[in-house]
Order: structure tokens, then sequence, then C-alpha cells
């Protein structure tokens, strides 16, 4: 375990040795993945969307139990539960929450009143400066570089807007996948990095050893509508494929299917699922079949990423995957993406005359 030696924005809000973050990954990001990254010294999120609220407060008590350094949790601003999961974070004492959609200025207000570090996710300017007015203590930026939802935007261009528009930590995402990539996000002014694929291919991470072994071997990643409706970053697969040949009756079809398979897993009624399918929509122009089919996302992840079939599955990928060939510890990883950064920052200085 290396000594900190990067001393950030972000690590003095935070509380963490290392201005490195491992994202809120659906079925990924869980207690074993998340202790990990707090005892390396960086900030692991908790993905709480695809957990119940009692498995949500099981996992938050387990990575306690676990570890005393910071960790934090993802939620879903337009969950109809969040009044609930914020409540539960604040009575457990997470140290941070952190936000996929645009969270409400009511939540956030919630959160700071309560002590909690609120850091959204935004793939666009605009956006930072909005949470920033709303009393946001930092912001992710992600690029379109990176896996899951992502917008068109490439990081090295979206960064340094949003560093130039607000003034709290700003974390970059997108792209990143070692040292000479904190470095250079230091470098346009970020706060640290935040990572999703590269932790996800850690020996800590939960996700299946032949699962794990697809990634590896596969370099190309696409930007579909098929999986949810919106823009997702996933490994390009033959079912990839397939649902971008699939007809609007089938997917529609599809969609039904795992909108019912993911209400008996996630305990959601029907009609919390439609309150959250118009809290989709809202701000969107989304028609009902694209929320519909947001349903689709939870189930096929899961199918990769917890029952280890990518072949029944998709699986959400930055464009990083194309230059990762290993699967170390993330006490290994955030140690060595530490020390090169330092190492390639203290070169810099002989470049000054």
């Amino acid at each position: 375990m290396t000594a900190q030696i990067l001393d950030t924005p972000l690590t003095r809000l935070v509380g963490v040795r290392h201005p490195v973050v491992q994202t809120g990954m659906g079925w990924v990001a869980g207690p074993r993945l998340v202790t990990a990254v707090a005892e390396a010294g960086g900030l692991g999120i908790l993905a709480s969307a695809t957990m119940t609220l009692d498995r949500l407060a099981h996992a938050i008590r387990e990575v306690r139990d676990r570890t005393d350094a910071p960790f934090g949790v993802n939620l879903r601003a337009d969950a109809s539960d969040a009044g609930d999961r914020i409540d539960l974070l604040v009575r457990e004492g997470v140290r941070v929450a952190s936000f996929a959609l645009v969270p409400k200025p009511e939540l956030i207000a919630r959160l700071k009143d309560a002590g909690v570090v609120v850091i959204p996710s935004v793939g666009a300017r605009r956006h930072a400066e909005k949470v920033a007015a709303w009393g946001a203590d930092a912001v992710l930026v992600q690029g379109g570089e990176g896996g899951g939802h992502t917008g068109p935007v490439a990081t090295t261009l979206l960064l340094p807007q949003v560093v130039d528009a607000v003034d709290i930590p700003v974390i970059a995402a997108g792209g990143f996948f070692d040292g000479r990539g904190l470095a250079a996000a230091l470098a346009y002014g970020a706060a640290g990095v935040a990572m999703g694929t590269r932790f996800l291919l850690t020996s800590d991470s939960p996700v299946p050893d032949e699962v794990k072994k697809v990634y590896l071997r596969t370099a190309e990643t696409v930007v579909t509508r098929q999986v949810d409706g919106m823009p997702h970053r996933v490994l390009r697969s033959g079912l990839v494929d397939a649902l971008e040949r699939s007809g609007r009756v089938t997917g529609l079809a599809r969609a039904l299917r795992n909108a019912a398979a993911f209400r008996r897993i996630s305990g959601l009624s029907w009609r919390a699922m439609i309150a959250d399918g118009r809290a989709l929509r809202h701000g969107r122009e989304l028609s009902w079949s694209q929320v519909l089919m947001a349903a689709n996302t939870p189930m096929l992840l899961k199918a990769a990423m917890v029952d280890g079939r990518p072949d029944l599955g998709v699986m959400a990928s930055g464009q990083a995957v194309a230059v990762i060939d290993d699967l170390p510890s993330c006490a290994e990883l955030i140690g060595g993406i530490v020390r090169q950064a330092a190492e390639r920052i203290a070169a810099q200085q002989g470049l000054l005359a």
C-alpha cells in the first residue's frame, strides 16, 4: 500500500488517500469491489439502482463492517424511492452520494444539510454549471469514451470546458486506465479521475472470470440505442449485432419480458416502475416505447455480469478496454496509477527552463 503522494481538492473533500474513484456500475460495484477500492485508498461507489432498499442497507453495512475508509453510494435521482434512499444514507453515515442523473436542488440540499458530500455525474458543461449553482460539492464529468450511458463529446474537450465553468472540484471520467491519464487529468485542472471498466477488470471485481476473459480479448466497443433507447457504449458482440438488426415489435416484446423480470428482482410494483418511467421521460424527448426499453438495461447487464452469460447479455464498456490486458487487485491498480502519475508529473518539471 502506497503513501499518499498526490494531494488534491478531491482527496481533501472526501477524505481518501488517492484521487481515484471507482464508478457505481450496476451488478458490479457491490460490497466486495467497493471495500477493496476503499482499503486501497480510492473512493469506492456502491451501485444502488439494481438493489432493493433492504439490499442497499445490507450492502452499506457490509462495507462498513469491512473498512473504516470513506465510500459512497450512487443513486438514481429520478427513482420513486430516492427520498427513502437518501434517508438511509444519512442514517448509515455514508460519506458520499453520487448521482447518475442531475438531482433536484431539494435532494442536494437534504444531503448537504446532513453532511453528505454530493457528486453528480454529468455529460455537458451546462449540467455541471446547473448542479454547481445548486450546491453540489463536486462534479464527475464523463466524456464519450466512457462505458454505459455516454455522450458524444470526448473527455479531452469536455473536461477543460467544465473546469473553466465551475469552481468546485471536477472528477474526470471516460478513457482513463493508468497513471498517465491521471497526470493528464490533473494537468487539465481536474481533481482526480473516475474509472469503471478498469475496476471491472480487477481480481477484486465480482464479474465471473469467463466474462472478464471476453473483455480482455475484445477491443471493439459500439454505441447502441437498442439496449434501452439511449446511447449506450457496450462491447460489440453477436447479441448486440442482433439487437441492432431487431425490429420494433421484437424489441418491445423483449422489453416487456425484461420489465417483468426486473420487477420481480427489484421488488418494485408496476405503479412504481411506471412512475420511474415518467421521471425518466421528464426533460427528455423519449417515447413511451423507449421508456419501456429501459427495462432491458438491468436484465441484459445481469445476464453477463451476474449470471456469466455474455451470449445472453450486454457488457457495458469504455473504450479503454482496448488497452487493458491484466487483472490486478485494486491495491495494485491504484498504487501503480498513483506512482506512475507522480513520476510523470515530476518528469515534466524538467521541461521548465
